[in-house]
């Protein structure tokens, strides 16, 4: 058996041992980390703690405001930015234990957090949304008036606040969490902005029922967004193939490379938000995988379809017991 690491296309150790295996076959792994997958540079740490800062301080402003006149479209936009602190701690948790050194006991590290949090703070939002639309119905049954300039003045701070948390993120790159922080943030400035049109409506047409009809769509867009993240962190929590993927194109390409006869057992899943692994049989009848061959599976994986932890098994033969992979 001849193994060898490959990182970011270079040659990182050679165990230099070659023997044939017990069953009769060789076995090659490469493994290729490239510069195109990007990890939440340092700098980012200050931008979670200024954009939770600043939404803390929201929530509190938005939450007491909105006690005080009794606008349930205040209090619903405090209650979701107040999810918004939570979702920035957990993100800012998740790239923090991401950077975490695997041990003997975590041989992956930490990655996996930022999905986790991903999954925590969806099904968080979920039942938080499913209670405010509860309230607004009821409100709507019996709407009562609200103080539309506090709610104008409110919700345009909210729209300065979320908008400039978001472009804290704006540089987030291929990080599915941070560009996940930035998208979040930028629809709350959005939803920040309905609220300011249903505040100008009450003031000026004596509509009261538009408080109560704009946390419902607070409501509605809140949870179509949050039903997404929360049906691709589950997803990714069960190993699933990234949404970005298409294990056909992938299997294709590998088939495709030079002496692969045949791809078995080729499994692909999520390591965190942002990194990507992949291992797959490859049965090469010419002879098992050397280092050049590895290099370039490794370095072409990585460019076409940025998976950056790749381990390939190469036999002259298929093995005769597989994983019950694809």
């Amino acid at each position: 058996m001849s193994t060898r690491d490959i990182h970011d296309g270079h040659d990182h150790h050679d165990h230099g041992h070659d023997h044939e295996h017990a069953h009769g076959h060789e076995h090659a792994h490469g493994h290729s980390h490239g510069h195109a997958h990007a990890h939440a540079p340092a700098n980012f740490d200050r931008a979670f703690a200024i954009g939770i800062a600043l939404n803390a301080g929201f929530v509190a402003i938005e939450a007491f405001y909105g006690w005080q006149v009794d606008s349930l479209a205040l209090l619903a936009d405090a209650g979701h930015n107040l999810s918004d602190v939570a979702g920035l701690v957990l993100a800012w948790a998740g790239a923090a234990a991401g950077r975490l050194r695997p041990d003997a006991r975590h041989t992956y590290g930490f990655k996996r957090a930022s999905i986790l949090a991903a999954f925590a703070n969806a099904l968080l939002l979920l039942l938080a949304m499913g209670s405010l639309a509860w309230e607004a119905i009821g409100r709507l049954q019996a709407p009562h008036a609200t103080q539309g300039l506090t709610i104008i003045v409110v919700a345009a701070i909210g729209i300065v606040v979320n908008g400039a948390t978001a472009l804290l993120f704006l540089r987030g790159g291929n990080d599915i969490n941070l560009r996940g922080a930035f998208l979040h943030m930028a629809a709350d400035a959005l939803v920040s902005a309905g609220v300011v049109v249903a505040g100008l409506l009450t003031l000026f047409y004596g509509w009261v029922w538009t408080d109560p009809v704009a946390s419902l769509v607070i409501a509605a867009v809140i949870v179509a967004g949050t039903w997404r993240l929360f049906r691709q962190s589950l997803h990714l929590m069960f190993d699933g193939v990234p949404a970005h993927l298409n294990l056909v194109e992938v299997r294709e390409c590998l088939q495709a490379m030079a002496g692969v006869a045949q791809v078995n057992d080729l499994h692909v899943w999520a390591m965190g938000t942002s990194e990507v692994a992949l291992t797959a049989h490859l049965v090469m009848p010419g002879g098992p995988a050397d280092d050049d061959f590895l290099r370039l599976a490794g370095q072409t994986l990585q460019e076409r379809f940025g998976i950056s932890h790749v381990t390939l098994q190469s036999a002259r033969r298929p093995l005769a017991v597989g994983c019950g992979g694809s």
